[in-house]
């Protein structure tokens, strides 16, 4: 199943961070549009699951 939650509380509270981070660049500091990149983690956080993960095997939370 390819939306099988796979990311751990941890993971998910750091993709979080990071994709707020990332996403802050497009309206402060530098504006550069490459901070829309933010919305990959912030998703994948959001929702608990990764793709990539998925078709590597990974999980992150438990089994």
């Amino acid at each position: 199943m390819m939306f099988r939650s796979n990311v751990g509380r941890v993971d998910r509270t750091l993709r979080i961070a990071l994709g707020l981070g990332l996403l802050a660049l497009v309206f402060t500091g530098p504006q550069t549009p490459l901070g829309w990149f933010g919305l990959v983690p912030l998703f994948t956080g959001l929702f608990g699951t990764c793709p990539l993960y998925s078709l590597i095997g990974w999980n992150s939370g438990k089994a």
